[in-house]
């Protein structure tokens, strides 16, 4: 996934054990994994969430998604992306968010077609 979308290669190991770790910890992440009737993996994603004093509720973040290519423009994101917002309402979450690779205009064009916008926010790391 990070490869296709950014670029990037990761180590299979720290991933694994990182998955492992979000799995395991209800706190760190929930993932969501659409299938099809024969149980096979379509496309999954993260869902994680941090807090907001201003506010004084969470901010839902949208992570690591990832549809089989064969699988998309399907629905397949929309109905992980429909699930995420239902769970995120459900919990009184002040936004749903995610961030994506500025050249990843594919992914960007998905997002906004879902009723998502660009943030005002821009994003900075060490």
């Amino acid at each position: 996934m990070a490869k296709e979308s950014e670029g990037t290669e990761l180590d299979y190991e720290i991933v694994r054990e990182g998955v492992k770790a979000g799995i395991a910890d209800d706190s760190k992440a929930t993932y969501l994994v659409a299938r099809n009737d024969n149980g096979e993996v379509l496309g999954s994603l993260m869902l994680t969430t941090e807090w907001s004093d201003w506010n004084n509720c969470n901010y839902y973040w949208i992570q690591s998604v990832y549809v089989r290519p064969e699988n998309r423009h399907q629905g397949v994101f929309k109905e992980l992306f429909d699930f995420a917002k239902a769970i995120a309402q459900s919990e009184g979450a002040s936004a749903l968010r995610l961030y994506v690779d500025c050249n990843n205009f594919n992914a960007q064009k998905v997002y906004q077609s879902l009723g998502m916008h660009e943030s005002h926010y821009l994003m900075y790391e060490l």
